[in-house]
């Protein structure tokens, strides 16, 4: 019997597969693509995403791969008639060390995850989906495409906004599909323009974007994406608007319809939902991929826990963020906004109403510490406090009071200390 069976090998699930991984919990990750999907796709990472990805020991390779995002340059026909940045180039300072949203192709993104994994000794089981799933009070039978039935403790879908985890389950997925708001993606090449913009053809004075050209970091690729209007040759869609460009080859290509939808619930018995089977966005704002990150973030710590009530906090803290999120990218999407501020980068996401917060700091993020936090454990700030556990590293008081970190790095506890053997003690924990 596996502990946890993670449905989806994309950017939550393997986030999932690393927690679980670096805390020795026995795991499968199963993805039904035969391989590795190739598209650019999602190719944004927030600030607080690339805070998860330094402790997740990835984020060297990310930035070493990734850019910011170039500069716009919009064009009507070839002439440029508007140049502009969608991020204020800001500088790193000790509370937030990674200010800028970077760049990369989703593919890659992947990629360096999968080799985490593989560094930590597991791998993603391609070409393999779940075809079925009966739960009990002591586990979840899953049933694998082939005929193979695997035991788990828990099942978590993190297999897309056509989650087969979610429907098997009977989670009704409420919201919208706007036919009628579709977008072509595709990774192209062409030697007409240079890399060191973003170029994009529309009606600036509306902020309507008809087509558009994202240069890919550390590729000879460009993203394309353009309103589809029924057209659906790319080349055709660039000589409408009188670009002067030529694709020479176009490697992917999807069609992409505008879904804003959220699962009526996170948790059905011993099985999860995270990411796009949890909530789907409008690309607006790039939030859909860091989102999905943030819900791992959360899930995994506690299933390595495993303690019931403590499961039970992943869908009182992430739905309320889920809703947030889902607002935001849609108020974005409607209102044409292309400029992208502190709102879009999640690092003032948190959890004040959790039952996990005590305090009044109690549910943020403690900014700035990322090497202190960086590791499996609780960081406890306190003097004269001792806690001999192996789960919780003690450092000296940053505050008058005491603070204890969560694994996922945000505050749990904030106080005087009177309480903290009270709130230890219901997270199995000891003070001695």
């Amino acid at each position: 019997m596996t502990h946890v069976l993670i449905a989806g090998g994309g950017p939550t699930g393997l986030t999932l597969a690393i927690e679980l991984a670096r805390r020795d919990v026995d795991f499968r990750i199963v993805d039904r693509s035969p391989e590795p999907p190739k598209g650019s796709r999602g190719k944004g990472l927030q600030p607080r995403t690339l805070e998860v990805f330094h402790d997740l020991g990835v984020i060297d390779e990310i930035l070493a791969t990734g850019t910011v995002y170039p500069p716009m340059r919009a064009y009507k026909g070839g002439e440029v008639v508007w140049e502009g940045r969608m991020h204020a180039p800001k500088e790193p300072d000790d509370a937030v060390p990674y200010p800028m949203v970077i760049m990369q192709p989703q593919w890659r993104t992947e990629r360096i995850l999968r080799d985490r994994l593989a560094r930590l000794g597991k791998e993603v089981e391609f070409g393999v989906e779940v075809t079925g799933l009966a739960q009990d009070q002591d586990g979840v039978t899953v049933t694998l495409d082939g005929g193979e039935t695997v035991r788990c403790a828990y099942l978590v879908g993190a297999d897309g906004g056509r989650s087969t985890v979610r429907r098997l389950c009977g989670i009704g997925f409420h919201g919208d599909t706007f036919d009628s708001e579709r977008m072509l993606l595709g990774d192209v090449r062409t030697d007409d323009l240079d890399h060191d913009h973003w170029h994009v053809w529309g009606d600036m004075a509306t902020r309507t974007l008809h087509a558009g050209l994202c240069p890919l970091p550390g590729t000879d690729l460009f993203q394309f994406y353009a309103t589809h209007t029924g057209e659906e040759d790319f080349q055709k869609i660039l000589d409408r608007q009188d670009a002067g460009v030529r694709i020479k080859e176009v490697t992917w290509r999807s069609e992409y319809r505008v879904n804003i939808r959220m699962a009526e619930r996170f948790r059905d018995g011993r099985v999860f939902l995270a990411g796009d089977a949890a909530h789907v966005h409008s690309p607006a704002g790039g939030q859909g991929l860091n989102t999905g990150v943030q819900d791992a973030y959360n899930l995994g710590w506690k299933l390595a826990h495993g303690a019931e009530w403590l499961l039970d906090t992943y869908e009182a803290e992430r739905v309320p963020i889920a809703e947030h999120v889902l607002g935001l990218s849609t108020r974005l999407l409607r209102e044409k906004d292309l400029e992208r501020d502190e709102e879009t980068q999640q690092l003032n996401l948190g959890y004040r109403d959790s039952p996990l917060s005590v305090g009044e700091r109690g549910g943020e993020r403690l900014p700035g510490r990322l090497e202190e936090l960086r590791g499996t454990h609780f960081t406890l700030y306190a003097d004269g406090v001792r806690v001999d556990d192996p789960r919780v590293r003690t450092l000296p008081a940053i505050t008058d009071g005491v603070l204890l970190v969560r694994p996922d790095g945000y505050i749990g506890y904030d106080g005087d200390g009177s309480d903290l053997s009270a709130y230890l003690s219901g997270l199995g924990i000891s003070t001695g």
